[in-house]
């Protein structure tokens, strides 16, 4: 923590998680307030704004972390750190707007069928893509369903986000709405920037703060990876789809959820295996947790679809089922039930 300026304790540890907790809320409200500027200015529609500009940005937490585990020689807890974020995210994030929002929380066509749709496609190609490493690269003595995945196969995710990134730019090109041209376009470029460095700054320094108190405590790194990380690098984007839907803007938002995940899973996880060249995903460990963020998703496209908006019924719903995933992963730590042969 601090760079290890200063020892690490216990009410460091508390304090240092209350500092950073409001950096990160200060540099959210920059980003969203910047981003918001910059895409009337270049005419981008609401949605490019929040599965774009503002998902990339907050999801620079989970980006980080990435990198830094797969440095370290531990990637597997990056990955699950980025499938438990992504949990978090479909559950817990449209929840809490849902909740913030007066009203239903407003979602359209666009959100449901595209965003989400093509979320389920970047899950299963990732999936895909692990299962190649464990037919064609097997890891060396290591049991049968671990495998590696190289630099070729962490091509394939990066292609789909092109994909992504050629959709969107279509949408800009047919979007009729207004431009609103700002004479602070420079000015709101810095704030940008400076949101994201106060986002990366704060995070990574929360991060140590809990990754303490989990040593001081006794958790299991599996259960503070996919639950206590997971939660805290999704910090950034709670913030912004919150305050957006506070606002009345659902659309940026879900957008933001939406966005953020596809790049989570897309960009984030196979930059970390461009970085160190091979890195070995455990199979056993990685399917169940595709498998509940697969239905995660499923359950709230189905929210969203239903007359297009997320009700507050719909939102505790959300809730509850991420309260029963934290039980299952608790049940999986401590022994009582074994579904993830790994942990």
């Amino acid at each position: 923590m601090l760079g290890g300026l200063v020892p690490a304790s216990l009410p460091l540890a508390v304090g240092l998680i209350i500092l950073t907790t409001a950096v990160i809320w200060i540099g959210s409200g920059w980003l969203e307030s910047s981003a918001e500027q910059l895409s009337a200015h270049y005419g981008l529609p609401p949605v490019v704004q929040g599965s774009i500009i503002v998902a990339v940005g907050s999801s620079f937490p989970e980006l980080a972390s990435v990198v830094f585990t797969a440095l370290a020689g531990v990637f597997d807890m990056g990955v699950g750190g980025i499938v438990g974020s992504a949990i978090f995210n479909i559950l817990v994030i449209p929840a809490l707007a849902g909740l913030a929002a007066t009203g239903n929380l407003e979602t359209n066509r666009e959100i449901v069928y595209k965003e989400a749709q093509f979320y389920m496609i970047a899950v299963s190609v990732l999936v895909i893509t692990f299962a190649l490493g464990v037919i064609y690269v097997p890891a060396p003595e290591t049991p049968p369903l671990v495998g590696q995945i190289t630099r070729p196969l962490a091509a394939i995710p990066l292609l789909l986000y092109g994909l992504y990134l050629f959709i969107q730019w279509q949408d800009v090109s047919e979007y009729t709405g207004a431009v609103e041209l700002s004479d602070s376009i420079g000015r709101q470029w810095v704030t940008l920037a400076g949101g994201l460095l106060l986002i990366v700054v704060g995070v990574e320094q929360l991060v140590a703060a809990v990754e303490y108190l989990t040593h001081t405590f006794g958790i299991p790194e599996f259960l503070a990876g996919v639950t206590i990380i997971a939660a805290v690098t999704s910090l950034p984007d709670t913030l912004v789809s919150v305050r957006a839907a506070r606002e009345g803007r659902g659309l940026t938002s879900l957008g933001n959820v939406l966005g953020s995940n596809t790049f989570d899973l897309l960009v984030a996880i196979p930059i970390g295996v461009l970085l160190i060249g091979t890195v070995s995903i455990n199979f056993a460990v990685a399917v169940p947790m595709f498998g509940v963020l697969t239905l995660a998703t499923v359950l709230l496209f189905g929210f969203l679809r239903t007359d297009l908006s997320l009700t507050t019924i719909e939102a505790y719903v959300l809730l509850v089922a991420y309260g029963i995933f934290v039980a299952w992963v608790i049940a999986e730590t401590i022994g009582v039930i074994n579904l993830v042969a790994a942990t």
